[in-house]
């Protein structure tokens, strides 16, 4: 059977990359099977998609704040009434199991109804007051320009809409480089705008490795912001070359070793359940999944116990199945990572508690892990325990009490996502304020995210500018007016305007 070939979206029309390159989508439970062909685009279609949005530029940005809103209302009630085959895309091309899959549609759809209605409310700026009383002050935020947005496979569509819902409703035009191994949702994104009459240059998709298509969009002179999600050795290269450009500006988000704290009054029960979502959903490919267990020693023992029975039942298979837990890795290269590290934590002398690598696979072809689980003291130069495996792999580190409990999570380079499960608001205050994070929970896994919240973190999970709500700052410029209603200048400070 022929695969599908599909084709950037530019400037409000359907293109194949102008040299006539492509690539190709594979199911990762069955990667024999080529979902689609896609263009491998080059500098000539950087150039046409990077032209059109700035053409497009003034009259989307004189449109107005209500008025570029609505699009978003229209694209996220297209994605509703396309819920399910959206959810099934998601689930083929990703991995993800199906229940995960439709969850990531709805963020979408979410995220979509956020971006409208921040622009609905029409809070634009802010006005002040000012010392002398005829003098009026306000503050305008001025879109950027032009948004490139390189955004990774494990939510393929949801954060897409995280870094462009905002983007077009506070005046930018957005250029998105989904990855390349989940280009048909990308493809299924530029539909709904497509659909939603967005105008020409305004959103557009360009298909391609980060190398040749992702690389040129965030290094041309006439691009302006850079939204990117992804490893800290890409988002670092994007910070210098940034940095070379005095227009521009970007935020990355590049991941963690994140852990969930277990303090001893913890309800067991509950953090057991935190543990094995915050470990293990998505196969362990989230930026806030939690590669380690922080377990105060007086109720290790139990929760070791409860936590490993557990994973041992965890379902582990086709990502259409909605009783299984968790579907497949994206490609060979995740799972030989995944093996590095479980192999990692042998030589590095921690106690194997659980590995089910040894059974049999869901699919003879697929990418698949089965849960890993160790266990031992802290070590900070222990590689498993300080790096991001980014796999279904996670160790159980016993502690004594809160403060010890902060400091080994604080005892890595990164600083995402964390959590506590205790029953002590007072331990919960304390995790708050010492963890070096961006994002805390309290009795939840450490893994969810809410969009109306800023969405970042510290140290080398990202460049402390945060995504989702947080991304306002970075999306506009705020210009300071001011105005004189009198008819002669009367200075603040005491200032004298006379002129002798």
């Amino acid at each position: 059977m022929t695969a599908t070939r599909m084709h950037n979206f530019v400037n409000g029309a359907w293109r194949p990359a102008q040299a006539g390159d492509w690539f190709e989508s594979r199911d990762p439970a069955h990667p024999a099977e080529v979902i689609g062909l896609f263009p491998q685009s080059g500098t000539a279609d950087i150039e046409e998609a990077v032209s059109a949005a700035n053409r497009a530029q003034e009259s989307w940005r004189s449109l107005g704040l209500v008025k570029r809103a609505e699009y978003l209302l229209r694209v996220a009630r297209l994605m509703e009434e396309d819920l399910e085959p959206l959810a099934l895309v998601i689930a083929r091309e990703a991995g993800k199991q199906i229940n995960e899959a439709r969850a990531d549609a709805v963020e979408a759809i979410h995220t979509a109804q956020y971006a409208f209605s921040f622009g609905h409310l029409g809070q634009y700026g802010r006005v002040l007051g000012d010392e002398v009383q005829t003098k009026r002050c306000y503050e305008v935020l001025e879109p950027r320009g032009v948004v490139v947005a390189i955004t990774p496979w494990n939510f393929p569509v949801a954060l897409p809409f995280w870094l462009t819902g905002l983007s077009l409703v506070l005046g930018n035009c957005v250029i998105l480089k989904p990855s390349e191994y989940t280009p048909l949702c990308g493809s299924r994104i530029a539909g709904y705008f497509e659909q939603a009459g967005i105008p020409p240059g305004v959103f557009q998709v360009i298909h391609g490795a980060g190398e040749t298509a992702g690389a040129p969009l965030v290094a041309h002179p006439r691009t302006h912001v850079v939204l990117f999600t992804g490893s800290y050795e890409v988002g670092l290269r994007i910070k210098q070359e940034v940095a070379r450009h005095a227009h521009k500006v970007c935020t990355i988000e590049t991941g963690g070793k994140n852990a969930v704290l277990v303090m001893e009054d913890a309800d067991l029960e509950m953090a057991v359940t935190a543990g094995l979502l915050s470990a293990f959903k998505t196969a362990g490919q989230r930026c806030v999944t939690a590669g380690r267990l922080l377990v105060d020693s007086r109720v290790a023992g139990r929760f070791t116990e409860q936590f490993v029975a557990s994973a041992k039942r965890v379902r582990v298979g086709n990502p259409m199945d909605e009783s299984c837990f968790y579907g497949t890795m994206i490609n060979q290269q995740g799972v030989e990572k995944g093996q590095r590290f479980n192999e990692l934590a042998r030589r590095e002398g921690f106690d194997i508690l659980l590995d089910r690598n040894d059974e049999p696979l869901p699919t003879p072809d697929g990418y698949w892990l089965r849960p890993f689980v160790y266990t031992g003291p802290w070590r900070s130069d222990s590689v498993c325990l300080t790096e991001e495996a980014f796999s279904p792999h996670v160790g159980i580190v016993p502690v004594r009490g809160v403060e010890e409990a902060v400091a080994v999570y604080n005892d890595t380079k990164y600083g995402l996502s964390g959590s506590i499960i205790t029953e002590d608001y007072r331990k919960a205050k304390y995790a708050e304020e010492h963890m070096q994070c961006g994002i805390f929970y309290w009795n939840l896994p450490c893994i969810g995210a809410g969009v109306r919240l800023p969405f970042g973190g510290v140290k080398q999970s990202g460049n402390l500018i945060p995504s989702a709500a947080g991304l306002v700052p970075v999306l506009t410029h705020p210009k300071a007016v001011t105005y004189n209603l009198d008819r002669k200048i009367v200075m603040a400070q005491g200032l004298s305007a006379e002129i002798k």
